[in-house]
């Protein structure tokens, strides 16, 4: 009996048309003969759809009429029913017929807001069907970098120096955080939205004009936004960990060449052969040129920034070298990475069709150890000799005693 696989891609965010390249790629990369893949697009007005048009990436320069090929579905927010059903409107109503597939593992490949932030995660944790991936807590954690950053920091974990505020201190004292960035990190900086990836909405600053300007930019992506110490002589290099908390293992690592003073979005995913697309068609170094201890010690910190942040699946750590003295910074992690990283963990002996493998077989055995917990009881309170006094018009009389 084959597992069926449902690929979540897409969604509301400003990575949309990266999580479609990564979730095709994922999608020709597993083995037909052990899955029946239902692919589930998410619009970016977030329906979602599902059909055999959406496996032709030529099918995306229209997407109207790719949406009149496709069917739009839903999953009902009840925990164990892992039917995927048919929207059908009829007049004013929304009438659903029966299942048109059921799912046994679900695969998010979101990148970004709304998929890749602990949302999506939570949906499916509601359900409670097997995927593949970090939980919606390692989800927040990872993709939010202020918080990403102070578990990372409380844990030994090094990051670079940096400052944080929100888009509504930013607009009514502007002046305070713009003295306190000088203050406390001087320039040059990187200013980034807290929430997104793929470079979207982040700058460098070298005086108080450009700042001002970057953080202005940044505010338009996120709630949250973050200032950070600019390394000047800076090595970025990437690596991937597979696995679990408790069970992992390291990718090698490679060296992202960048156009600029960071790596930009044009660097990561426009920077291949017409015939590549994605995150591996970027221009890198595999593996990146290292001393043996020094990628070791990267190795290391990737793992540990895994575990620390207490995820699940792939991940990918970037990190940074700061070449004038050595020291070594995680910049951030990327829990649903571009591509799923595939091709470090072809360089490290890991096949894409291996990697797919895993990840369900992940998915799985989580399910499995979450079902050992307990998370209820049987005894009703209500019913319960003492319990719970009062009626729905009194309310509760007394509250609960000890």
């Amino acid at each position: 009996m084959k597992t069926n696989v449902g690929v979540f891609f897409g969604g509301r965010s400003v990575e949309h048309e990266i999580s479609v390249l990564s979730a095709l790629q994922a999608i020709a990369a597993m083995d037909k003969e052990k899955y029946d893949i239902i692919p589930i697009y998410i619009t970016k007005k977030g329906h979602w759809l599902t059909g055999d048009a959406l496996l032709d990436i030529n099918n995306y320069k229209n997407l109207d009429s790719l949406e009149a090929k496709a069917t739009e579905v839903y999953m009902r927010p009840v925990y164990g029913d892992y039917n995927l059903y048919p929207v059908r409107r009829k007049g004013f109503f929304t009438k659903s017929d029966a299942p048109l597939a059921q799912l046994h593992v679900a695969l998010p490949v979101l990148h970004g807001t709304n998929g890749e932030d602990g949302i999506f995660e939570g949906v499916l944790e509601t359900i409670g069907i097997p995927f593949a991936g970090c939980n919606t807590l390692s989800s927040a954690n990872g993709m939010d970098k202020i918080t990403m950053k102070m578990i990372l920091r409380s844990e030994g974990i090094p990051v670079v120096d940096y400052v944080w505020f929100t888009d509504k201190q930013w607009l009514s004292d502007r002046d305070a955080i713009v003295e306190r960035v000088e203050k406390e990190l001087g320039y040059p900086v990187i200013v980034k939205p807290a929430n997104l990836g793929s470079s979207v909405g982040i700058g460098k600053a070298s005086d108080r004009e450009q700042l001002i300007a970057k953080i202005d930019n940044a505010e338009k992506f996120s709630q949250r936004l973050i200032v950070e110490h600019c390394i000047d002589r800076l090595k970025e290099i990437n690596c991937s960990v597979l696995g679990d908390v408790d069970d992992h293992q390291s990718s090698v690592c490679e060296e992202p060449i960048k156009s600029g003073d960071f790596l930009s979005y044009e660097d990561k995913y426009m920077g291949g052969t017409k015939t590549e697309s994605g995150m591996q068609a970027s221009a890198k170094r595999i593996p990146a040129e290292l001393p043996d201890e020094v990628s070791e010690k990267i190795r290391h910190m990737a793992a540990e920034t895994f575990r620390v942040l207490g995820c699940h699946g792939v991940s990918r750590i970037d990190v940074m070298i700061d070449e004038a003295d050595g020291n070594i910074y995680v910049n951030e992690i990327n829990t649903i990475p571009g591509s799923l990283s595939f091709y470090l963990w072809e360089a490290t002996g890991i096949t894409f069709p291996q990697l797919m493998d895993r990840l369900v077989q992940l998915a799985i055995r989580r399910k499995r150890d979450t079902d050992r917990k307990t998370f209820t009881y049987s005894h009703n309170i209500f019913a319960m000799k003492g319990g719970l006094k009062g009626g729905a018009k009194g309310g509760l009389k007394g509250g609960m005693k000890k």
